[in-house]
């Protein structure tokens, strides 16, 4: 239970859904827990709670499209804490519709939140990790990144791109002990999937070969094993965390 003790993680998004399973895993193995959410009332709600049960966390309100407000969250970070060790770009969007009835506002949005906010992170914290010779950098794609999904123009383009993302800065980032990797979630149970139907649900169960829908817990765990020393050779991976969904 002290994989992580002395190590800061940032993990953006950590308000809810997989970011808040994923902040109170990192926090039970005795990492000091930054929060980066736009949701300031969610995020000082899971701090709080962590904080609590004994561990370390704290939130700071940022929004990932804005550099600017990201590169003085890492700065305020290193300031306190010195260093950071792991970052999860976790926090993602979704705006579905099919290509004739999607809307430009609504492509740029997800792109911007779960593409560009994604290069502002890395781009912002990478240097600290340079300077420190280590790092665990984890973005969050998904397997429709893979196999693509009706009316998911702008997600799948975006989830897409950060499989890019991550064999490019793999590629840049290596020769700094910095490993980079990507974690693919099949159908996970979050606030997402509050608007789909019961009936498409239940298809979703069926077409995987362990009949269940993904559970948070199931990705934070994978961003653990990615973030801890168990994982020292891997990068550029991809690692599907989906059920079988895809077989």
């Amino acid at each position: 239970m002290n994989r992580f003790q002395n190590k800061v993680v940032i993990i953006t998004g950590g308000a809810s859904g997989i970011g808040k399973a994923a902040a109170l895993k990192f926090a039970q193995e005795n990492a000091t827990v930054l929060i980066w959410d736009f949701n300031e009332a969610g995020a000082k709600m899971v701090s709080e709670e962590i904080i609590s049960k004994g561990g370390k966390a704290t939130f700071q309100k940022v929004n990932t499209k804005n550099f600017d407000e990201i590169k003085q969250a890492a700065e305020s970070t290193i300031q306190e804490f010195g260093k950071i060790d792991v970052l999860i770009n976790n926090a993602g969007i979704t705006r579905d519709a099919s290509l004739q009835k999607m809307t430009a506002e609504q492509w740029q949005e997800v792109i911007d939140v779960n593409l560009t906010g994604v290069f502002n992170c890395t781009k912002a914290v990478s240097p600290f990790m340079i300077e420190k010779q280590f790092g665990r950098i984890i973005n969050t794609s998904s397997v429709v990144a893979l196999y693509g999904n009706f009316g998911q123009s702008n997600y799948v383009a975006s989830k897409s791109g950060l499989i890019g993302l991550t064999k490019v800065w793999a590629r840049e980032l290596g020769k700094y002990n910095i490993t980079v990797n990507a974690v693919a979630p099949g159908f996970i149970a979050t606030e997402m999937i509050g608007t789909i139907p019961e009936k498409i649900i239940e298809q979703f169960k069926s077409r995987s070969p362990l009949q269940r829908m993904g559970t948070p817990v199931d990705i934070a765990n994978a961003y653990l094993f990615l973030a801890s020393d168990d994982a020292a050779y891997i990068t550029a991976t991809v690692l599907q965390v989906d059920g079988g969904l895809t077989v």
